[in-house]
């Protein structure tokens, strides 16, 4: 059976959402990933992608496109990267940004301090059996997760991945560099 899977496309690294999730799915006949720009492009989604990019403007755009309550109502699952991390948080330090409140957590916009301070590296992620290299490009970081929120993965500076129920939130950018598990896995839990 087909899978669609939308991802949020009002500011940030959309192509290489749709990009990832296509190969993804390449052996599931029907399934499709579609841009996500208006409440109607929510209908019939299995799951949404909120990509990377600046987590202020994102938070402006679904304000002006009229998408939190629909976002927060959503009942797929979501796979939130970077900036997405900070907007499906409950909590943020930067009163500009208003969450989705779909998963339990504080998080730290720019975790890592400025651009050049980004970097890559080898991650051990629950559920992988090998490192993953993860890219942190301006990341933030979870500096508290409720007791449901299932904590994936850690680096020095907090909690860099996490699972509840359905969503996945990673302080990196999971859709670049040609490794597709963590894409796989959360597919895999839509199934469940």
């Amino acid at each position: 059976m087909g899978v669609k899977i939308g991802v949020l496309a009002l500011q940030g690294d959309v192509g290489e959402h749709i990009a990832a999730f296509r190969e993804c799915l390449a052996d599931r006949p029907g399934s499709t990933v579609v841009q996500v720009r208006r409440v109607a492009d929510l209908a019939d989604l299995d799951a949404l992608a909120m990509p990377g990019g600046e987590s202020t403007t994102i938070s402006r755009l679904i304000g002006k496109n009229g998408l939190y309550e629909p976002l927060i109502e959503f009942a797929g699952g979501v796979f939130a990267t970077c900036a997405g991390m900070v907007l499906i948080a409950d909590r943020v330090d930067d009163p500009r940004v208003r969450t989705l409140n779909l998963i339990p957590m504080h998080v730290a916009r720019n975790a890592f301090g400025r651009q050049v301070d980004s970097r890559e590296g080898y991650l051990d992620v629950a559920g992988l059996a090998e490192p993953f290299r993860a890219v942190f490009i301006r990341a933030p970081v979870a500096t508290d997760v409720g007791p449901q929120v299932q904590v994936l993965a850690r680096i020095p500076e907090g909690v860099a991945a996490v699972r509840r129920g359905r969503h996945m939130a990673f302080a990196f950018h999971p859709e670049l560099g040609g490794d597709l598990r963590l894409h796989r896995m959360f597919l895999e839990g839509l199934e469940v």
